[in-house]
C-alpha cells in the first residue's frame, strides 16, 4: 500500500519531482502540493494535472485537509530545517532534498526533534541509488581485494555563460556544498568509516561566469587510513565526466575504476571495471536497478516509512549528519587554509 505523501516547494526543482519522480514511484501518492507562491501552483496544476483542491500555500493548512503519512520536501536549502520541523511538528515524516540543512547544528537539531516524536527524518542521497555504487559497495563490503587504501575522485562540467547560464551562478559554495554533496556522501557509504580530516582549497579560474569559487581540490583521511584525493570543477574545458565523477580506487590486492549517474539521472553510463593484482581486467556486469537516482531514494524512504525501520541504503538523517558536516569541513578548510580535524 502506497504512502500518502505532501509535496512541499513545487517550482523548479521540486516540479522535477513532480514530473520525473513522484509520478514512477508506486509506493507513494501524492495527496497535496504545498507552495508560498500561488503562480507555481497554478502551474503546476497544468503542468501534471493536480487540482486546484490539493494544492495549498502552506504545510499546516495542507495536513488539516487531507489525510498523509509523510512530506517530500524540496524547497531551497535555507527553508530545508524550518519546514522539516514543521513537518515533524505536524506528525509527518519527512524526507528532504540534499544538502540536508545549512549548519551541523540545524541538521542535529532536525534528527533530534525527529527521534523524540518518533519519526524517519530522510535524505534523499540519490547518487546511492545507482548500480556501479552498488557493486562498489559489494566489492568493499566482501573483502574481495581486501582493504581500500587510496581513492582519486576527478568531477568535470563545462557550465558557461554562453550554453544557457545555471541557477548555481550566484550560489554560495556552488561546488562544495551544492555539488559535491554527493561525493563526499558517496566517499562514507562505499568506504564505510567516519571521515577524520579534511585539507580543501578552492579557486575560480579566469573564464569562469561563477560569482563563488567553481573549482576546487581535497583530500579527505577516514578512520581506517584510507585517504582520497578529490579534485572537481563546474568549469573544466576538459573531458567532462559522469555526475558521480570518475573514481579510481586502490585495494591491496587490485584497483577499481567506476563511475555512475549519467545525464538525466540515467544509468546508461555506469561502470565498474576490477583489475585485480597479478590477474585479468573484468568489467563488471550492472544489476538492474529499476528504481534508481531520486526514485530510488525515495522508494527506500515510503518503504521503510511502511516498515517502521530505518531505510536501505542509509539515508536517515542521523547517517547524514557525517555527510553535511564533511561538507561544511571542506568549505572551512578552503575559508581558512587550515586541515579541519572532524568531530573536534
Amino acid at each position: 500500500m502506497a504512502i500518502r505523501i505532501i509535496h512541499v516547494g513545487v517550482g523548479g526543482w521540486g516540479l522535477d519531482w513532480e514530473q520525473n519522480v513522484l509520478s514512477n514511484v508506486p509506493s507513494v501518492e501524492r495527496v497535496a502540493a504545498v507552495d508560498t507562491s500561488p503562480a507555481i501552483l497554478e502551474a503546476l496544476q497544468t503542468a501534471v494535472g493536480i487540482p486546484a483542491s490539493a494544492c495549498f500555500t502552506s504545510l499546516t493548512e495542507a495536513a488539516a485537509s487531507v489525510e498523509a503519512d509523510a512530506a517530500v520536501i524540496t524547497v531551497p536549502l535555507p527553508f530545508h530545517i524550518p519546514v522539516v520541523l514543521e513537518a515533524l511538528e505536524l506528525g509527518l515524516h519527512a524526507l528532504v532534498e540534499k544538502p540536508f540543512a545549512p549548519t551541523v547544528a540545524d541538521a542535529q537539531r532536525a534528527v533530534d526533534a525527529a527521534q523524540e516524536k518518533g519519526l524517519l527524518l530522510a535524505v534523499s542521497q540519490n547518487y546511492r541509488f545507482f548500480p556501479a555504487v552498488q557493486v562498489v559497495r559489494e566489492i568493499i563490503t566482501s573483502g574481495e581485494l581486501g582493504k581500500v587504501g587510496s581513492v582519486t575522485v576527478d568531477f568535470r562540467k563545462h557550465v558557461t555563460a554562453d550554453n544557457g547560464g545555471h541557477r548555481h551562478f550566484t550560489l554560495p559554495d556552488p561546488l562544495l556544498v551544492d555539488m559535491a554533496i554527493h561525493h563526499w556522501d558517496l566517499m562514507r557509504h562505499l568506504i564505510g568509516e567516519a571521515a577524520t580530516a579534511i585539507t580543501c582549497e578552492t579557486w575560480n579560474p579566469l573564464w569562469s561566469p561563477f560569482q563563488h569559487d567553481a573549482a576546487g581540490a581535497a583530500v579527505v583521511e577516514f578512520a581506517g587510513g584510507a585517504h582520497v584525493a578529490w579534485r572537481g570543477s563546474w568549469v573544466s574545458p576538459g573531458e567532462p565526466t559522469t555526475w558521480s565523477g570518475r573514481w579510481h580506487m586502490e585495494f591491496d590486492r587490485g584497483e577499481v575504476i567506476w563511475q555512475a549517474r549519467g545525464d538525466r539521472e540515467t544509468t546508461d553510463q555506469d561502470f565498474v571495471t576490477v583489475l585485480p593484482v597479478g590477474g585479468k581486467e573484468e568489467r563488471r556486469a550492472m544489476p538492474p536497478v529499476p528504481l534508481h537516482g531520486r526514485r530510488g531514494s525515495l522508494n527506500a524512504f515510503a518503504e521503510a516509512v511502511a516498515g517502521k525501520r530505518r531505510p536501505d541504503p542509509d539515508i536517515s538523517g542521523r547517517d547524514n549528519l557525517g555527510t553535511i558536516g564533511l561538507a561544511l569541513a571542506a568549505v572551512e578548510s578552503a575559508a581558512t587554509g587550515r586541515r579541519i580535524i572532524l568531530g573536534s
